[in-house]
């Protein structure tokens, strides 16, 4: 169909048959026109690996810390792979390229849902350490206790899970609205592979304590050089999809995606100026420091949630449901006005989070202004989101997947209001630094990114493998009810626990001492926690019905008439 099966020069089923080249899944960087091109590629890149294999080999032998030695192995299994792969591919022709290049968008869907339930799993996990600190269990010290867990779990399921949903649906999205294949198959590969290995770098470092203890920016300095490169390619990528569209249109998803990538790519290299202290370590030295180093990163953080987790969500959003409830966009208008909004107001927001910090006040009081203001273009998306069905409200009842769209929308207003009224000063006091905030946080993760991404998987898998539907729509609803209910309890329990923390630890009797102590505040947490806890298992229990739903789609679903193998217009 596509995605560049091989085939030999000289036709020979045997051999094929023998090398297990039929379906075989190309190499990550192959885009060549020519057999003598192509050869002359393949050899640069054989010389390529093996250059980074040997450069990591003799890296492994002057490491300096348990985390960059087992980086450094890893780079050497991953180039060693990307050599072997390489080799047993070479003398073998491409298929013409045909239609979409779906390849990476099927093992990008899989891996997913993959990442969602390893990510779900650490944090139910680690949920439950802070209800019975018993759980940090000494054998696991300084491997699997909370503190290594922690940056674990926020990188799973929002680099991991979120990520990866988010590069896979927009090579898929960027295809069918333009009506033209991704730019370059190679390039499309090493971004999907590339960004991986940033996973496995960064969650493999965490564990060894190789982190810069920067919220959601915590990856060392190799992994954020190796992020730089793979996000580059993936701009590049994009805008040379965009560019040979064969629409004169561009549709407003593909303007949320390239703001995205634009904009994490800026945050990304800005606030991670860091300087090794050796070449052979994985500590490295902050650039900025102080109050400037707290304003740079609240710039990244919040416009990580800006950007990552509402832009790019917001592409998958203005696709996904319009396809799914086959009714159009409620206003166009409304959209384009969407996006020029968020993405001039966002960028102001991040001083909100340091009130009664050394920062200016004057920058504090601007971030809270612009997050304000940023609840009313917010709630234009989620009105426009919502009354996209006009006409087919009737599907609420009879599809579990666009109820599950819809919920997602919804947590996306909740989590849009919620936000500025926690940006005002007064209301900050009392729950900055407070589980309230936690609460915030999961309830727009858990609520809008994570059902939109389910409704995405949902929607796609039967489209990329051909089938005539999910394997069964009663497990989306059981899917659909636990995440709902468990979100519920998560966000409830932390907003109850948050306003007592912050109501407890501002507390002073008539001396002016303070009333509780830190143990008292845990211990008056503990019911809470067990909720929270709950909560999760509850989600991450629907997950794990998707997971299965989803593999036996794959597996057992009927199959839908044969696919067209050529590009078809834009959708």
């Amino acid at each position: 169909m596509d995605q560049g099966y091989r085939t030999p020069k000289r036709p020979n089923p045997q051999l094929v048959e023998k090398r297990g080249l039929v379906g075989f899944v190309p190499c990550p960087l192959c885009a060549v026109t020519d057999t003598k091109g192509r050869n002359m590629w393949d050899y640069l890149k054989l010389v390529i690996f093996g250059l980074i294999a040997l450069l990591a080999a003799i890296a492994t032998t002057y490491a300096r810390d348990l985390a960059y030695l087992v980086h450094a192995v890893l780079v050497v299994a991953v180039a060693a792979a990307g050599f072997i792969i390489t080799l047993r591919q070479m003398g073998y022709e491409k298929a013409p390229k045909t239609g979409y290049l779906d390849a990476p968008i099927k093992v990008g869907v899989a891996l997913t849902a993959f990442w969602g339930v390893v990510g779900f799993l650490v944090g139910t996990y680690i949920a439950f350490m802070l209800a019975f600190p018993q759980l940090n269990f000494g054998w696991a010290e300084g491997i699997l206790n909370f503190g290594r867990l922690r940056p674990l779990h926020t990188s799973a399921v929002i680099f991991a899970f979120g990520g990866t949903a988010l590069i896979t649906s927009s090579f898929y999205v960027v295809q069918r609205t333009t009506g033209a294949r991704l730019w370059s198959d190679g390039l499309a590969w090493f971004v999907f592979w590339g960004y991986q290995i940033v996973i496995l770098l960064a969650a493999t470092g965490y564990l060894l304590g190789s982190t810069q203890g920067k919220e959601y920016a915590e990856p060392e300095w190799y992994t954020d050089l190796w992020l730089t490169i793979v996000w580059v390619g993936y701009l590049v990528l994009f805008l040379g999809t965009l560019m040979k569209r064969k629409e004169p249109h561009i549709y407003v998803a593909n303007w949320f995606y390239l703001s995205f990538i634009i904009t994490i790519a800026m945050l990304h290299v800005v606030n991670n100026l860091s300087i090794p202290v050796s070449i052979f370590g994985s500590k490295s030295v902050q650039v900025f420091a102080g109050v400037q180093d707290a304003m740079t990163q609240w710039w990244y953080g919040h416009n990580a949630v800006g950007f990552f987790l509402t832009a790019g969500f917001l592409g998958m959003m203005y696709y996904f449901i319009p396809k799914q409830a086959e009714r159009p966009v409620f206003s166009y208008k409304l959209s384009i006005i969407h996006f020029w909004a968020l993405i001039f107001l966002y960028i102001w927001a991040g001083p909100h989070h340091l009130h009664y910090t050394a920062l200016p006040d004057w920058a504090s009081t601007l971030g809270m202004v612009f997050s304000v203001i940023l609840w009313m273009p917010s709630w234009g998306g989620m009105i426009n989101g919502l009354m996209t069905l006009s006409g087919a409200w009737d599907k609420l009842r009879t599809d579990p997947i666009i109820r599950m769209m819809v919920i997602s929308v919804g947590f996306y207003g909740m989590s849009t209001f919620e936000g500025p009224m926690m940006s005002i000063k007064a209301v900050n006091s009392l729950s900055h630094y407070t589980d309230w905030t936690i609460g915030h946080v999961h309830s727009g993760a858990l609520g809008w990114n994570g059902m939109i991404t389910f409704g995405m998987l949902y929607f796609l898998f039967p489209k990329l493998w051909n089938k005539t539907g999910l394997y069964s729509l009663k497990l989306v609803s059981w899917h659909f009810w636990l995440a709902t209910i468990g979100i519920v309890l998560y966000a409830a329990s932390m907003w109850v626990t948050g306003i007592m923390e912050g109501l407890m630890w501002r507390e002073v009797d008539a001396q002016g001492f303070l009333v509780n102590s830190f143990a008292d505040t845990v211990a008056a947490k503990f019911p809470m926690y067990l909720v929270r806890g709950f909560g999760g298992v509850l989600y991450l229990t629907g997950a794990l019905i998707m997971a299965y739903n989803l593999w036996m789609t794959v597996r057992k679903a009927p199959l839908a008439e044969a696919a067209t193998p050529a590009a078809a217009p834009a959708e």
